[in-house]
């Protein structure tokens, strides 16, 4: 499973990559980055992301 951000509801408030104990997720200036190898489908990151801005992909 892989961790996407949907770019239109994300407000790159930063709570996600606050969470992130694999340092999977990256903020930029203007867009979260994931980096899938180091994801360990915890998604714990879509449970604090407060509009719902983080998807699960099979």
């Amino acid at each position: 499973m892989t961790v996407t951000i949907n770019r239109n509801k994300c407000g790159y408030c930063g709570a996600c990559v606050a969470v992130c104990s694999t340092l999977a997720l990256d903020l930029k200036e203007v867009r979260i980055e994931v980096d899938e190898e180091l994801c360990n489908s915890c998604f714990i990151c879509k449970k604090v992301c407060p509009v719902g801005a983080i998807e699960v992909k099979k």
